[in-house]
């Protein structure tokens, strides 16, 4: 799977953007500390935004990097995976997110980094945490084959902790459960 960046148009698109935010903020992007604040806003775009361009599909290809285990029927659990994303209502930073992902093996088990990969490029796009959980899920399953999955993310979100209410500290919990943790659930996830 070849990596995919903004087009030059489309960074134009953002460059011109961020200009305008800045204008109608009232400050000068033509000011020493705001000159190169457009270019730069577009490459933070760019890393991310990176899991916007790509499907639940295309990344459960990218990392369906399994080995085959006749053997292992135990849980497999990675737990706190740090990861950030963006609130698509307010493009606001959700941070001190944590994801814990647990599954049992159908025959195959993935290489512990995939699963911190796939969390990470879920993360990439604007995002709702509930959208984030079940996502990380559906990759997981289609990669795994198996339907004993439960996903769960912890998160602030400064969309609630820096402005509107401003309840910094406030966190919310998402879970995902599936196959056998739907009807036994884990509570230490």
């Amino acid at each position: 799977m070849v990596n995919r960046h903004l087009t030059e148009e489309q960074r134009n698109i953002i460059k011109e953007s961020v200009t305008n935010i800045l204008l109608a903020l009232g400050d000068d992007p033509q000011r020493e500390g705001l000159r190169d604040t457009p270019e730069r806003v577009a490459g933070m775009y760019d890393e991310v935004f990176e899991g916007m361009r790509y499907t639940n599909e295309e990344i459960a290809q990218m990392f369906d990097k399994c080995f085959e285990e006749t053997r292992s029927s135990d849980i497999v659990i990675v737990r706190d995976i740090d990861v950030f994303s963006y609130c698509e209502h307010h493009i606001a930073l959700m941070y001190n997110m944590k994801v814990t992902v647990a599954y049992v093996p159908k025959g195959r088990v993935i290489g512990l980094s995939k699963i911190c990969r796939i969390a990470d490029m879920v993360c990439k796009r604007l995002q709702l945490q509930e959208r984030i959980t079940s996502d990380i899920a559906d990759i997981l399953q289609m990669v795994l084959k198996t339907d004993d999955i439960m996903v769960s993310v912890e998160g602030e979100h400064g969309c609630m902790s820096s402005r509107g209410i401003k309840k910094p500290g406030a966190k919310t919990v998402t879970r995902v459960s599936r196959g056998v943790f739907k009807t036994n659930p884990m509570p230490f996830i």
